[in-house]
Formats: structure tokens, C-alpha cells, sequence
């Protein structure tokens, strides 16, 4: 027998016993379905056996690993419908948006239309009240490599090649086998709310927002979006790299230098059109940058005004940052702490008799806000907007009009900038969004800021929290959207993210996260960040910009 002790009290059971028949036993009432489980601090499947005395914590939907679990399940479903009708077509899984990830079915013998997209959303369904396992094997290197050699997936077998750990693991759900990057649900089941859209061409399959299982959220396009993502999936393939065994090959083969240039001359292009699209548009005054955490914000303020100023337009810089009221005056959130990620943390009625006195050609100064006092300071800095001259205010807050009221709609300039994504780890696991602006951020903290890796994943998630809240639902509204992820911009990080992920203990409550972290980076190799160049947004977070950040 064992004892699990779950919330402080304890259960006695036979030992080799399934996370999933414990379940079974006593009925325990969530908030959200559970999705998988922590057992004395490290995640495990619902199929986990229990061999010894063990605390559980529930992951449930609720939880940023809980939908990662029915998120990754749910498209191993959709890849093992799309191979069972169309054996010939290959499924590559390809971002995320709207709720959902966006699809391709390339070689399929049957046009794409709503026949093909019934066909696969009924068999699905079938496949959910059959009730499939999903089930977990360990397999040698060698050996998952010969499978992946016999289905002509060379895109896996690339990442097997960079794989650190002899023993591969396989999930298989009847006949069909496949890796997927991280944890799985015991069953097909489980997977009972999605929603398969046609969508540009391919595939959007849809899922609940975290913490609400029960419904599906609106659906609202967002083709600004998709088109940025389209378009960066184009300079992968003008770079010729379209996962990271293909970018493994170059680093092994001496050309990842090209390959940074060409990066970030791309990058430097998407820049000037944008500062081609303000000159069209001289009536737009004021510029508004946002973007989520990590995106590079600062650095792409700084890289569009250069670009301005080849235009012959005379730009300033701002902080919205330096427009929060007094500390004494932060709204207080739900945890009764300070709000710093409220609308109203900015002192409005100032910012837009700024915006409203520079509009009529009228001085102001400037303030900055001073972070240790918690107040704003007089600087003595007096701007006047001149004929050839344009503001660029950054913040996270940027794209909300509630922000700039005072002002019409055509005297604004929105510019969206976010990390969206960067590289596929193979044609059916990608590197999340959140994932790779969370390296970003970490190695920032611990580089400028003094936080431990674990004070970045202790604030993470009201960090996200803030951006689905403040940001993501005005991107659309943006005049301009810039991608600003590097496809190669992971192995630079992993060698500044890998030894502080290392340091954090089993014991700590982060530890789920830096597995997760650790393993992602696995796959990469460590590419060296000399062949950064000085003005690289990647540089805003591992050093050496030739920016004033």
C-alpha cells in the first residue's frame, strides 16, 4: 500500500496504481477538468503508476500546462484523423491564433473545402466516444529514428539527431505512432469541446480558453495576423529553414552567420516599410507602439526611427511608462497589489493634454517617472512637434483608444510588435509564442535586473494574464504589424537560459517550468552570440545593443 496525500488529506491505496483509477476512486471537485497532476513536484501523466508514498497536485484547465496537455492531445487527434482518410497528404501544424492552431494538409488527394472538413471533424468525433488510448512507450534512439526513416519524416528525424537522452518517447493511438513535444491525456475522451474551421487554405481547430472548458470563445478573424505569420513563414523559406533540424544543419555546417544576416536584413526591411507607410501618411503625428512582454519594443522604437529619419522625419521617443500616476494613486488589483498593468495606471488627463498641446504646436515637457520614489519627476526636457517631426509613444497600452481619446483616429500611427513566432520544432510540435518570449524575458531579468529565473516564472503569469486583458485584443486594430522573432534567436538564448534553468531545485514550485524549458531546448544547438549584430532586437535581452536602452 501507499499513502497520497492530495490538499492535506491523506488516501490510502495499492501501490502501481494509475493517477487516473485514483481519480476513479474519490470524486475530487475542481474548478476546471483535470488534465494531468504533479507528483511530489514533477509533472506526470493521468496514467502515471504510483509506487510510493506521494503528494499529488492537480493540473487542471485552469492551468497554462493543463490546456498545453488537451491542446497537444487534441491536434495528436486531428494528425491521426488527417493520416487515417489521406495516408499520401503530410499535416503541418503551424501557429497559433484565435483561440486555436492553424493547419495545413499538404499532397492531400481531396480539395480542401467543407466536405474534406466535415469528413475529418465527424471522424474525430467518432474517435472521442470510442474512447482511444493514448498510450506512452519508450523506445530507443535508434529505433524511433528507423520508424521515422519507414514513414519519410526526415523533419523528425533531424531533431532525433540533436535529441541529448538515448530513449525516445512514442505515443500511439490505435495504428498510429507519433511524437508529440510533452505530455499527453489518458484517452481521446477527454476531448470533447473543439471546433475544425476552414480557414485560408488549411485547418483552424479551435479550443476553450483556459479556465473555461465549457464553451468555446467568439469567433473573431484576425487576418492582420495571419497575414504577418504568412509572412514570416516566407522568409523561412527564402532562409531555407523551416525547422530546427534544418537550422541544426546549418550551424554544423558553418553558415549560421549567413543565415543571421539574411535574418536581420529581412528584419531591417519589415522596418523601413513600415516607416515607408508613416511618410505616406503625413497627417499621422503620433505613433503608437505596443506589444506584449519580451517583444522588443524598445529596440523596434529605436530601429523605425532610423528608418524615419532616412525618410527625412525626425522622430522622438517616449516611454508611456513615464506618464504612471503617483504610486499612491496605482490601482490596486485582485490580489491587492498595485496594478502597474492597468489602463488607469497612467495618468491620462496629462498624456492627452500632452497629446492635445503638441497637436496644436503647442511645448510641453516631458516627464519621467522615477521607479524607486514611485512618482513622476521634472526633467526639464521641452518638446515641441515640428513640421518634419513625429512622436513614438511605447507602451503596452498603446493600441487602446481609451488611451488617446482626445485625439482622432487618423492623427494616430498603430504600430503592433510581438515575438509570434520564430521556428517549428518539426512539422507537428512548435515553439510557442509564450515560450520563447518567456527565454527572452528570463535572461533579460537575471542580465539587468537582478530577478532570479525563478522571480520571471513567480510573475509570468499575471504578465500573460495582463497581455490577453491590455493587449492582444487591440492588435487588430494596428495600422502595422511586425513580427519581431529571429529564427535562430533560440540558440542564442539557450546558452544564457540553460544554466539558469539548471540552478532551479526539484523543490521549487517553478521546477515544472524549467523541465518543460529545459527540454524544449534540448533540440537546439548553441549557436554563439558574437555573430549578433550591435543593433539585433536579440541584443535587448542578452547585451552589446548599440541602442540606449
Amino acid at each position: 500500500m501507499v499513502k497520497i496525500l492530495v490538499d492535506g488529506k491523506e488516501f490510502e491505496v495499492e501501490d502501481n496504481i494509475k493517477v487516473s483509477d485514483f481519480l476513479n476512486l474519490h470524486k475530487f471537485e475542481t474548478e476546471s477538468p483535470i488534465m494531468g497532476v504533479l507528483i511530489n513536484n514533477v509533472q506526470r501523466s493521468l496514467t502515471h503508476e504510483i509506487k510510493r508514498d506521494s503528494e499529488l497536485r492537480f493540473i487542471t484547465y485552469k492551468d497554462l500546462e493543463g490546456e498545453k496537455i488537451y491542446r497537444r492531445s487534441l491536434l495528436f487527434l486531428f494528425v491521426k484523423v488527417c493520416e487515417e482518410l489521406y495516408p499520401e497528404s503530410n499535416v503541418v501544424v503551424s501557429h497559433s491564433i484565435n483561440q486555436g492552431v492553424y493547419c495545413e494538409l499538404r499532397n492531400c488527394s481531396h480539395m480542401i473545402n467543407e466536405e474534406l472538413r466535415a469528413l475529418i471533424d465527424d471522424r474525430m468525433r467518432e474517435l472521442v466516444a470510442a474512447k482511444l488510448p493514448f498510450i506512452k512507450r519508450k523506445v530507443p534512439k535508434e529505433e524511433a529514428i528507423k520508424m521515422y526513416k519507414t514513414f519519410d519524416q526526415p523533419d523528425k528525424i533531424g531533431i532525433l539527431d540533436a535529441y541529448e537522452n538515448d530513449i525516445v518517447t512514442i505515443y500511439s493511438c490505435g495504428n498510429f505512432n507519433n511524437y508529440f513535444f510533452g505530455y499527453m491525456l489518458p484517452d481521446t475522451s477527454y476531448l470533447t469541446m473543439f471546433e475544425i474551421r476552414l480557414y485560408e487554405g488549411g485547418f483552424l481547430i479551435r479550443y476553450p480558453k483556459r479556465g473555461n472548458f465549457n464553451e468555446l470563445p467568439p469567433y473573431v478573424d484576425q487576418k492582420k495576423l495571419f497575414n504577418i505569420f504568412r509572412e514570416f513563414k516566407t522568409w523561412n523559406r527564402i532562409l531555407n529553414v523551416e525547422n530546427v533540424s534544418m537550422l541544426n544543419k546549418v550551424i554544423e555546417d558553418g553558415h549560421v552567420d549567413v543565415c543571421i544576416r539574411v535574418a536581420e536584413a529581412l528584419q531591417e526591411k519589415k522596418y523601413a516599410g513600415i516607416a515607408d507607410q508613416i511618410k505616406e501618411n503625413p497627417d499621422k503625428k503620433i505613433i503608437l507602439l505596443a506589444g506584449p512582454s519580451s517583444s522588443g519594443k524598445t529596440t523596434s522604437s529605436h530601429r523605425i526611427a532610423i528608418q524615419l529619419l532616412v525618410n527625412g522625419i525626425k522622430p522622438a521617443i517616449i516611454g508611456l511608462d513615464d506618464y504612471f500616476v503617483n504610486r499612491d494613486r496605482t490601482p490596486i488589483g485582485e490580489d491587492g497589489k498595485h496594478d502597474f498593468e492597468s489602463l488607469y495606471a497612467i495618468d491620462l488627463e496629462l498624456f492627452n493634454e500632452h497629446l492635445q498641446k503638441l497637436l496644436a504646436g503647442e511645448e510641453i515637457e516631458v516627464p519621467k517617472f522615477n521607479f524607486v520614489e514611485g512618482k513622476r519627476e521634472p526633467t526639464g526636457r521641452k518638446l515641441k512637434l515640428l513640421p518634419d517631426q513625429v512622436i513614438i509613444f511605447e507602451g503596452i497600452h498603446a493600441l487602446n483608444e481609451k488611451l488617446t481619446e482626445s485625439i482622432p483616429r487618423d492623427k494616430k500611427f498603430k504600430i503592433y510588435v510581438s515575438s509570434l513566432t520564430s521556428i517549428n520544432i518539426d512539422d507537428h510540435n512548435v515553439v510557442r509564442t509564450t515560450d520563447a518570449r518567456l527565454l527572452r524575458r528570463m535572461v533579460r531579468d537575471y542580465q539587468f535586473r537582478g530577478h532570479t529565473p525563478e522571480r520571471t516564472l513567480e510573475l509570468w503569469n499575471a504578465v500573460v494574464r495582463g497581455e490577453e486583458k491590455n493587449i492582444f485584443p487591440f492588435q487588430e486594430d494596428a495600422d502595422a504589424m511586425f513580427n519581431s522573432a529571429m529564427i535562430y534567436e533560440i540558440g542564442v538564448l539557450k546558452g544564457f537560459a540553460k544554466p539558469l534553468l539548471e540552478k532551479i531545485e526539484e523543490t521549487s514550485p517553478y521546477y515544472i517550468y524549467a523541465r518543460r524549458m529545459l527540454d524544449l531546448l534540448q533540440y537546439f544547438e548553441v549557436i554563439n552570440p558574437e555573430n549578433v549584430p550591435q543593433n539585433s532586437i536579440i541584443r535587448e535581452f542578452i547585451g552589446g545593443s548599440c541602442f540606449d536602452l
